[in-house]
């Protein structure tokens, strides 16, 4: 019975390399799995809560308590997000290559509470805020000082700093607790992302109704005071769930690695590349399974880089890269024009915390005797988006399977696809709303006065619920196709994709806004965006919208016929199958054995 049991402990451990905080191998008995992942999820819900309760209404909080215009207002709301979204960048650096995924995300927690103290700080004391004003002119309101406008951003920018080393490793954290060398764990691990997303979207939720309520009705004090606390509340748990994690070492510079390969390329550009691609430098496949890494094999696509893994007699790392090297610079590289075409999507999620919500002030957000906060038309989107991923997974996938035989139901990309194309009837549908808006505004005469419209908020509930669908679609397949098709070693940096994404999309919308505002007004003309919506166009401003992402969907299908996925889908299940198939035939036949 002896041999059995000692069988039993060695595969207990984990085979992709992961490690206790100490550097010790751990069992996956003992960490890792869902019980390690139920702590990041929640984690999850509270920091979104606190996040998305400084972020949805933030728009709101600058041109009613900072007195700022709706250009003005909405370029600092979405060159904040930008920067939120482009941090993590800087925080996959720093934990693929020095301090890892725990200990960056641990650093970065504590940023980030601090930006939200002081944050909390600003909108309480009366001294760091102007006088109330409650004039429809924003123009006659008194501005806020430099000093006032100096602590508020400098609490913004501290939280971006932060969420920018918590935002790339949370979500990865998560995905080390699966060990991709176990079919059961492997398989498990695929559902990692929706539960991850319902997460989300949860505290997205809450922040989107509960939070903008207190904002609106109660105080920015305690408005801004309980995601604080909801932050501190969100580490506390991650803390709790320590014991139970398992870390991946960090691997260097993923930077590096790609600048290095690219570097000896080009260095060796005149060398020919062998046929036999047996011939290009390559470490033992021992030197990979010692260190629980995966070796890759050499592909034809981006073949000029297949240069710097010639030998030439040289060993300098900037001279001579492995093939595995060579192949994961590839990764990043064939992502890059999937990145871009990403970015006109996130430019439309933008328009949801800014314009978006402006709209909703203009119309009646009486329901009774009850006013509801135009912010928390926000919670539509989550709404929509939350039902939207159950509907998706539990229905058409499986009458997709039907017909494409993938697991997935249709490939990531493909699910992109129609993402985009649900973004594009976002902005045809806005585009419409706003053109009934503006008529009513003049059947009602309050063009000029730009008081508010005697007419429902909820007019503006399609495309709230239309943008949520959308996300469904693109938002999960994004964070997902990312992380799925970047290197094993550079999952962080594969993650941070996704937020660029983002982030860029808000750096566009800012330098939109700005340029067909100023573009709009000269020679005399009225201009689409103003401080008074009722007399701006923005209708003419959403059909603008709409024509970019049908310009940005034809290119769309133009970068998806060249791109080349990692590994097929289909096969890659079709053999996890197999595995698991395997293993669940071993009991049985130790069993038969036993007996």
């Amino acid at each position: 019975m002896a041999p059995p049991v000692q069988e039993e402990g060695i595969d207990d451990y984990t085979q992709d390399g992961t490690v206790d905080l100490k550097g010790n191998p751990v069992r996956r008995s003992q960490r890792g799995g869902w019980r390690a992942c139920s702590f990041i999820i929640v984690y999850e819900v509270f920091e979104r809560m606190a996040y998305y309760g400084i972020s949805t209404n933030l728009i709101i909080y600058m041109t009613k308590k900072l007195h700022q215009g709706t250009v003005k207002a909405s370029n600092n709301v979405t060159n904040w997000a930008g920067t939120i979204w482009m941090t993590p960048i800087l925080g996959a650096y720093v934990a693929d290559a020095h301090l890892g995924r725990y200990w960056t995300f641990l650093i970065s927690c504590a940023i980030y509470l601090a930006g939200m103290s002081l944050l909390t700080l600003s909108v309480s004391l009366p001294s760091l805020r102007p006088p109330a004003c409650h004039s429809v002119d924003i123009e006659s309101c008194k501005k806020a000082s430099t000093l006032e406008l100096v602590v508020f951003f400098v609490a913004l920018y501290t939280l971006a700093v932060g969420t920018g080393g918590t935002k790339p490793n949370i979500s990865t954290i998560g995905a080390d607790q699966f060990d991709d060398f176990h079919p059961i764990e492997k398989f498990h691990k695929l559902s990692f992302f929706n539960w991850w997303q319902f997460g989300v979207f949860f505290g997205t939720l809450v922040a989107n109704t509960f939070l903008v309520y207190v904002q609106d009705n109660v105080g920015w004090s305690l408005g801004y005071g309980l995601p604080t606390v909801g932050l501190l509340i969100s580490i506390s748990i991650f803390l709790a769930g320590t014991r139970f994690y398992r870390h991946k070492v960090p691997a260097g510079s993923p930077f590096t690695r790609m600048a290095r390969v690219i570097m000896a390329a080009f260095r060796k550009w005149n060398v020919t590349i062998p046929s036999d691609p047996k011939e290009l430098y390559e470490l033992d496949l021992e030197v990979y399974v010692k260190n629980g890494k995966f070796r890759i094999d050499s592909t034809p696509t981006l073949r000029f880089l297949n240069k710097a893994s010639v030998k030439t007699g040289s060993t300098d790392p900037w001279m001579l890269c492995s093939v595995t090297e060579v192949e994961e610079t590839k990764q990043m590289l064939r992502m890059i024009p999937i990145l871009v075409v990403t970015f006109i999507p996130s430019t439309m999620m933008a328009q949801v915390n800014t314009l978006f919500i402006k709209q909703g002030t203009t119309l009646d957000t009486k329901i009774g005797n009850f006013s509801i906060p135009p912010a928390c038309l926000t919670a539509f989107v989550t709404l929509s988006m939350l039902v939207s991923i159950v509907l998706y997974d539990r229905y058409f996938v499986r009458i997709m399977q039907k017909f494409t035989k993938n697991p997935r139901g249709i490939t990531l990309l493909q699910r992109m696809g129609i993402g985009m194309i649900i973004h594009i009837l976002v902005m045809v549908t806005s585009s419409l709303v706003d053109r009934y808006r503006l008529s009513e505004a003049e059947k009602h005469g309050v063009v000029e006065s730009g008081s508010r419209i005697p007419v429902t908020i909820f007019i503006l509930l399609p495309q709230f619920v239309l943008m949520g669908v959308a996300d469904a679609f693109l938002e999960v397949a994004k964070l997902e196709f990312f992380y799925d098709q970047a290197p094993e070693s550079m999952k962080s940096l594969g993650t941070s994709y996704s937020t660029t994404s983002l982030g860029i999309g808000n750096f566009i919308s800012s330098f939109l806004l700005s340029t067909v505002s100023d573009i709009t007004k000269r020679n005399g003309h009225h201009g689409w965006i103003l401080n008074n919506l009722n007399a701006s166009r923005l209708d003419y401003y959403y059909a603008f919208f709409a024509i970019l992402n049908f310009l940005n969907f034809l290119f769309f299908l133009v970068v998806i016929k060249f791109y080349v996925y990692k590994a097929e889908v289909s096969d890659s299940m079709e053999v996890l199958a197999k595995e698991l198939k395997v293993m669940r035939l071993k009991p049985a036949k130790q069993e038969d054995i036993g007996t």
